[in-house]
């Protein structure tokens, strides 16, 4: 029951946080690596950058859930 309360700790902290960035407006995209092609009709966006600090934050978001389980 202790394992349970913990994990839900956790998810409340982690969704209250993402709501506090994105109320004061911390947007990730337009980082510097990224890569956007604006031709005459379209826009080509690749956010490589962008994906990098997620998938980062991500691994260690998950290296610290299983370390607390």
């Amino acid at each position: 029951m202790q394992e349970l309360s913990k994990f839900f700790l956790i998810v409340g902290i982690l969704f209250v946080s993402i709501g506090i960035m994105l109320y004061f407006g911390v947007k990730l995209g337009r980082l510097p690596g990224d890569i956007i092609i604006k031709r005459d009709n379209f826009i080509i966006y690749f956010p490589i950058t962008t994906m990098l600090l997620i998938s980062g934050l991500i691994s260690l978001i998950s290296i610290l859930i299983k370390r607390l389980f």
